[in-house]
């Protein structure tokens, strides 16, 4: 029974709209020229996932075009997301590996990130060098005193503000529940009820972790996480989940939900080809990273490619609906 309950919920949530147009929630899916331009008085957010390649020549590639898009595009972020995967391999030294250096403080050096750099643990931050990486990027910025790494805890909660005003809330998860231990996992999920349900002062709200609850990639849809988070997603509407854990870009609409999957796992790692194209708008296994454009009336999200391409863009406002530029 409880299996075709579950098969039921997710032929529910199958992909239906068209690119032309859709109803979905009261929302307007739409397909349009151009995206909101970019505004230097906006907030702007850089992410990526999967970055922290052992053979970084990938991560660099990736690096090197988000430092020339901010330079072209005359924009300081106030923050930079960080998906997961944050070290592949050895953590050798812990919090005084070289990798620190190289592969974080260096590749995006604080000319152009000047922001903090809120991160959350990937499968391989737990499983590669455990648990020496885990607990070296847990404790890294309590023994480094003003470095841009942010990671107080497995999970936490964070507002981002624009002239002193919030504007978003960011809740950052932990979705390695196969290493995280059951106890551990009950603590966090009751944690984030009582996180979503609690009053905000910000228009925007967004969950970010490493795992995704729907993918067109190698892992697919994560069925535990769309069983427990997502009912919590639409219950507090949550506008934007992001993560990565797929080696891809990807943006994904659903039917009656009002959050828009974003998935940005490009950043170093070696990229997979994308498994079946069952959830849309936009797949792609490329290297690149995400812009995040945020104003209090609508947000433009678009992923962009090593050479500064841009890949895929969107436009949701408040109301829920979402303007896709036409490619």
């Amino acid at each position: 029974m409880m299996d075709q309950i579950k098969l039921t919920r997710r032929r529910m949530l199958k992909q239906t709209f068209a690119f032309s147009a859709a109803a979905m929630m009261g929302r307007t899916l739409t397909t349009e020229a151009q995206v909101l331009p970019l505004l230097q008085e906006s907030m702007h957010l850089m992410m990526i996932g999967d970055w922290g390649a052992k053979e970084p020549k990938a991560q660099k590639a990736v690096a090197k075009g988000m430092i020339k898009f901010l330079e072209k595009e005359s924009i300081k972020p106030e923050a930079m997301l960080l998906l997961g995967d944050n070290f592949y391999g050895s953590l050798k030294g812990g919090v005084k590996s070289s990798r620190w250096k190289e592969q974080f403080s260096e590749m995006y050096p604080r000319t152009h990130f000047n922001c903090p750099c809120y991160a959350v643990l990937g499968n391989h931050d737990y499983r590669d060098d455990s648990p020496r990486s885990r607990e070296a990027q847990l404790s890294y910025a309590e023994e480094n005193p003003g470095t841009r790494w942010t990671m107080p805890d497995r999970w936490y909660a964070f507002d981002l503000a624009v002239n002193s005003k919030p504007l978003v809330r960011v809740v950052a998860v932990d979705t390695n529940w196969k290493d995280m231990g059951e106890k551990r996992v009950k603590k966090q999920n009751d944690w984030l009820k009582e996180e979503l349900a609690r009053p905000r002062s910000t228009p925007w709200l967004f969950v970010m972790g490493h795992h995704p609850l729907y993918s067109n990639g190698k892992h697919g849809d994560t069925d535990d996480l769309i069983d427990e988070w997502g009912p919590l997603f639409k219950k507090h509407q949550v506008n934007f989940y992001f993560c990565g854990h797929d080696h891809d870009l990807q943006h994904m609409e659903f039917e009656k939900l009002p959050t828009s999957f974003v998935l940005s796992g490009g950043g170093g790692a070696r990229i997979r080809e994308i498994e079946e194209m069952k959830h849309g708008p936009y797949a792609k296994a490329i290297y690149g990273f995400t812009h995040l454009q945020i104003t209090p009336e609508q947000i433009t999200v678009q992923h962009v490619d090593a050479n500064r391409k841009r890949l895929h863009a969107f436009t949701k406002s408040l109301d829920g609906s979402v303007r896709i530029a036409e490619s």
